[in-house]
């Protein structure tokens, strides 16, 4: 596991002190006095504005508007070891990417991504299949064994495999 976290992005610049909008963000780890990582660089957050949903940072490493504006689209990353205790049956989102993804013996891929679906949060694997988050579909995380126990029944995959249930009404069918 990565030693440190996805905390979100540097976004647009919010006023001319070097502060700016943070995007993806894992409002958890933006802390004011709390030091993270911006391309390769370590900084510390002077500034905490804005809402959860809607962070505003300022950090030691940008002193104006210009400064942040060249690091837009940079990754904020955390250390791990500052990162809040999880709840039992929560993950970091980077935790499960790379996890394999099975129905008993049955290998479904590799979660790429946790994506935030308005209804929950769904793993996105390599081949593309999301699986939501929710206790019908995912029945076990093992983070160390880096494998996730799914439902196929709910998932259903069986429907799946058997591929389209249409039938051609041309002529020729």
């Amino acid at each position: 596991m990565s030693e440190l976290l996805h905390a979100g992005r540097v976004g647009r610049p919010h006023g001319l002190d070097g502060s700016f909008h943070v995007v993806q963000a894992t409002p958890a780890l933006l802390i004011l006095g709390s030091s993270l990582h911006v391309a390769g660089r370590e900084t510390e957050v002077v500034r905490r504005a804005g809402t959860d949903e809607r962070p505003i940072l300022r950090l030691t490493l940008a002193a104006d508007r210009d400064a942040i504006e060249a690091l837009r689209g940079e990754e904020l990353l955390a250390p791990r070891e500052a990162a809040p205790e999880l709840e039992d049956g929560e993950f970091w989102a980077q935790d499960l990417e790379g996890c394999t993804v099975m129905t008993g013996e049955r290998d479904l891929g590799t979660v790429a991504a946790l994506i935030a679906l308005p209804s929950c949060e769904a793993l996105e694997l390599e081949s593309g299949l999301l699986v939501p988050m929710v206790a019908d579909a995912v029945k076990r995380i093992d983070v160390a064994a880096r494998r996730i126990e799914v439902d196929a029944a709910f998932l259903a995959l069986d429907r799946l495999e058997d591929g389209p249930r249409h039938q051609d009404a041309g002529p020729d069918a």
